[in-house]
């Protein structure tokens, strides 16, 4: 979390509208900060004010004693109103013009936007956990097939590529396990090749010389091929491949 991160904690830790790790780092961070300090002073105080103005039902005899005390009261004429004058508020004084605007809108807002951050936090990992549960389950029922066939080739600069297919499954695992990412900023990625069409299969992220890669249909294929492409990949492979894995 950035410096810029903390501060602007600030509105949403005076309403304990903060998860458990924000509020952690915030309560360490206003320690030192005497802006942070001053600020949550303020929006404590203001959110304080704001909750004094509560209503009550008035009692029912009161609409009586004000429309008779109307009545006994003697009506001024009329006058011309006074101009008003506009002054530029003081510096403190817009702050807590600020801070109460602030204050109401976090008291309306924040609790269900941070409800909503944390919930899609939420979401956002179980779908990935699932979804690394599914893959990992699948590897397993791949690798544990009784027609398994196992085939390496070396990969140029170093490491070693692993094609594990099943025709029961119709489906293989691709394990590349190179040394050191390729030069120049390019990165690796995988195809498979059907006679003399290939079709990509993965592309890695910069720097990314490990990955796990179930393919379905790697049975019908030729060949598995790894070379080395521009960041975010090519339509076409880049000879001469880094690796290859002959199939048939």
């Amino acid at each position: 979390m950035t410096t810029t991160d903390i501060h602007a904690l600030v509105g949403a830790y005076a309403l304990d509208a903060v998860d458990d790790v924000e509020r952690a780092a915030f309560e360490r961070h206003v320690g030192e900060c005497e802006s942070c300090r001053v600020e949550l002073d303020e929006l404590r105080e203001t959110s304080a004010r704001l909750a004094d103005s509560t209503w009550s039902v008035p009692p029912p005899r009161m609409r009586g004693e004000v429309m008779a005390a109307i009545g006994r009261t003697r009506q001024l004429a009329p006058v011309s109103p006074a101009p008003v004058r506009a002054e530029r508020a003081p510096g403190r004084y817009r702050r807590r013009l600020v801070a109460a605007a602030a204050a109401v809108v976090l008291a309306g807002g924040a609790s269900a936007t941070v409800y909503q951050v944390q919930e899609q936090r939420v979401r956002d990992q179980r779908t990935i956990a699932a979804e690394a549960a599914r893959q990992q389950a699948r590897t397993g029922q791949i690798l544990a097939a009784p027609d398994l066939v196992v085939r390496t080739a070396p990969v140029i600069g170093g490491g070693k590529v692993t094609v594990a297919s099943s025709a029961a499954n119709n489906a293989g695992v691709v394990l590349l396990g190179a040394d050191a990412p390729p030069a120049g900023g390019k990165v690796f990625q995988l195809w498979t090749i059907r006679g003399t069409t290939p079709k990509s299969e993965k592309v890695l992220a910069v720097g990314q010389t490990n990955v796990v890669q179930i393919v379905d249909g790697l049975p019908g294929s030729d060949m598995v091929g790894v070379t080395a492409e521009p960041a975010g990949g090519s339509p076409a492979p880049t000879l001469p491949l880094v690796s290859q894995v002959p199939l048939t």
